[in-house]
């Protein structure tokens, strides 16, 4: 709910905040708030159309299996620690554990400085790029790997997010 009304945003519903009420309700998010939140995503309104309709993309059968295969690789990655899975990282076992591709580095850094990315964040995006690397089954993180982890930080993209 991104105002008091809940319609800010919405495609189909008219927002009867005024701008002030709207930054003052998203002041409430602090910055150092949002850095502690690992996915931040804005999830629309679902149409009928879309409630009804036939199911496209993977089944959730195939979803299941991908994330049985991605505990599995963590599990043998952090065998004989106390850490489970990559949100659990330290900084040693994150630096040693994301070898990045030369474009995922460049994507990664021009990210760092567009969106003024704290090393809190820096860190959370590398742990969602290391996550979705191992959904697709691979070792290394690109640069595309790198995009849809700072996809999930959009909160703290969010103009009036973080000024309070």
């Amino acid at each position: 709910m991104p105002c008091p009304c809940g319609n800010y945003l919405d495609p189909t519903k008219s927002c009867t905040c005024s701008s002030y009420v709207v930054q003052r309700y998203w002041s409430k998010l602090s910055g150092p708030l949002l850095d502690r939140i690992d996915l931040q995503i804005e999830v629309p309104r679902i149409k009928r159309e879309e409630l009804t309709g036939l199911p496209n993309g993977e089944t959730s059968a195939e979803i299941k299996q991908r994330i049985k295969l991605a505990r599995e690789i963590q599990r043998l990655r952090f065998q004989g620690t106390e850490v489970f899975c990559n949100a659990r990282m330290s900084s040693r076992q994150l630096k040693e554990n994301s070898r990045l591709s030369v474009e995922a580095e460049g994507f990664l850094k021009s990210a760092i400085l567009h969106l003024h990315l704290s090393a809190r964040g820096y860190d959370r995006i590398l742990k969602i790029a290391r996550t979705i690397a191992d959904l697709a089954g691979q070792t290394m993180i690109e640069a595309n790997h790198i995009a849809e982890a700072v996809q999930y930080r959009s909160l703290e993209r969010q103009p009036s997010v973080g000024s309070g």
